[in-house]
């Protein structure tokens, strides 16, 4: 792990398209702001977290094919 030493407008670069920067300082509470291309999914790591249980629970279930031949071809209505 690098480990660096920021102050407030400081940044660090991370390849050459993130900047992550220090917004402010406030006790024990570092506000950043993190510039990236749109492509670049930029989550807290909570948020990430959940995501990927998520994901994973979803590529778990069976799907229910009964709902999704319905969807592909509905039932003709009788003439």
């Amino acid at each position: 792990m690098l480990v660096l030493s920021r102050k407030k407008n400081e940044s660090i670069m991370v390849g050459d398209t993130i900047e992550v920067k220090v917004i402010a300082i406030e006790g024990d509470t570092v506000r950043i702001g993190i510039e990236a291309p749109r492509d670049v999914e930029v989550h807290r790591k909570e948020v990430y977290v959940a995501i990927k249980e998520e994901n994973k629970l979803a590529s778990e279930r069976k799907p229910d094919w009964s709902v999704v031949k319905h969807l592909v071809a509905p039932e003709e209505k009788a003439e």
